[in-house]
């Protein structure tokens, strides 16, 4: 069956078309995301030492958290995803997102490293910073500014890999600005913002107890 990705010329031997609609793999996403989302946000509230800066934090580690171990994870570790003839939703998103970046079909070797990467060392870790934020744990902050950085340079890695190789991968404009671009958008905003949040707030930590030990001495 002959694929709708681009270049036209990638090789997808036993593709199997979308079972789903684009509708219905977004509103099952969306939803799953909010329900997270409102779960965190509604525990979260149970704390009152948590301020709500604390709690968006936590819904957007949870989010992300799952994003990259679930999500990422099962592609990361399925390569003939554009095989699968079940219907099973997770190879129906990638099947979708492949419009978007046809690189993802192709298992493109900088794809698949980032993706393994982010599955498996920042998946994880990003449920830790839910509960070092709700517990207060001293290695919030740090674990924090590590995770961020690691996901700016994996987006960073994605989308330089892509203009690099020619920046063709999307099957119209639409899929190009709405999955490529706006989809990844938020892991290059809002890991910027945690992370100069970190730095502060290590940096006024670190100096706090330099002035602490000057007093002393």
């Amino acid at each position: 069956m002959e694929h709708p990705y681009v270049p036209r010329d990638l090789q997808l031997p036993g593709y199997v078309s979308l079972s789903l609609s684009q509708s219905a793999i977004i509103t099952v996403f969306g939803i799953s995301s909010l329900l997270v989302v409102s779960l965190v946000w509604l525990l979260s509230g149970r704390s009152p030492n948590l301020s709500k800066l604390d709690r968006l934090l936590m819904c957007w580690w949870a989010f992300t958290g799952l994003t990259h171990m679930i999500l990422e994870g099962y592609f990361a570790f399925s390569p003939e995803f554009y095989k699968d003839k079940t219907g099973f939703y997770l190879a129906e998103v990638w099947k979708e997102y492949s419009k978007g970046d046809s690189r993802y079909a192709g298992r493109d070797t900088a794809i698949v490293t980032v993706e393994v990467i982010t599955s498996v060392l920042e998946g994880p870790p990003s449920l830790l910073a839910v509960y070092a934020i709700a517990t207060g744990r001293g290695y919030s902050y740090i674990l924090q500014f590590a995770i961020s950085l690691g996901q700016l340079y994996g987006t960073l890695v994605y989308f330089i890999t892509a203009y690099l190789d020619g920046d063709n991968f999307a099957a119209s404009p639409f899929y190009y600005y709405a999955y490529y671009i706006f989809a990844n958008s938020f892991w290059i905003l809002i890991p910027s913002l945690i992370a100069g949040r970190c730095w502060k707030k290590i940096s006024l930590a670190v100096q706090s107890q330099s002035q602490k030990k000057n007093k002393v001495r």
